[in-house]
């Protein structure tokens, strides 16, 4: 099978960064399903729109913190 006839999922983890999957293989442990399936195109577009700070997550949280502090 080709990429081009597979269909993908958005997938998240818990650093809130995203990837895409095959859909229908089991995902790695520390991800979970965004809701997002389709070409490998469409997955791709939903990522650029959804993921617009490349940061980890405990990254932003810890320089969030620091300019209150």
């Amino acid at each position: 099978m080709s990429s081009a006839d597979t269909t993908y999922q958005v997938v998240v983890n818990h650093e809130e960064q995203y990837s895409l999957w095959p859909l229908g293989k089991d995902l790695p442990l520390g991800w979970t399903a965004e809701g997002t399936r389709g070409s490998r195109a469409d997955c791709l577009a939903r990522v650029d729109e959804i993921w617009t700070d490349m940061r980890p997550l405990s990254l932003r949280r810890s320089l969030a913190a620091g300019a209150q502090g």
